[in-house]
């Protein structure tokens, strides 16, 4: 069922956005989406895929973690995630760099606590040998 969810919310978020959007706008979009989808789906290679080795991942309470502690809270199942949404999403693209910034709830589990959390997020993402990989994400309080 949450991967059901999380397809058509990753197909329903890419129809909408990708008219409106450059090629390389379209490409984040689409990392965006997957980074997401595999949060949920517990995908720790497309995990590893989608973000550079000096990742930092900043949460809107002030904690930030670096690559392998995002990796071990999402993989361990100290978070599971059973949707993500996105929306009010806007890519900036600049060279190899992009910025993006977007709304961000989702319903999760935080070691087996119900949490719902509805936040703002701004995210670099650098293109490295063509592809998009997550740098660095901040989440701050709406």
């Amino acid at each position: 069922m949450k991967k059901l969810i999380s397809l058509f919310g990753f197909l329903f978020v890419s129809v909408t956005i990708v008219t409106a959007q450059s090629a390389e706008e379209t490409k984040v979009t689409d990392a965006v989406a997957a980074l997401n989808k595999a949060m949920i789906d517990v995908d720790k290679n497309v995990l590893e895929s989608l973000t550079v080795e000096d990742l930092s991942y900043g949460h809107s309470g002030g904690k930030v973690e670096n690559k392998t502690q995002f990796l071990t809270a999402v993989v361990s199942g100290t978070v599971d995630y059973i949707s993500i949404d996105v929306t009010d999403q806007k890519i900036t693209v600049t060279g190899k760099n992009a910025v993006v910034r977007n709304i961000y709830a989702a319903k999760l589990t935080n070691e087996g606590k119900p949490v719902d959390i509805k936040i703002g997020t701004l995210m670099v993402w650098q293109k490295i040998k063509g592809k998009w990989k997550l740098l660095a994400r901040q989440g701050y309080k709406l």
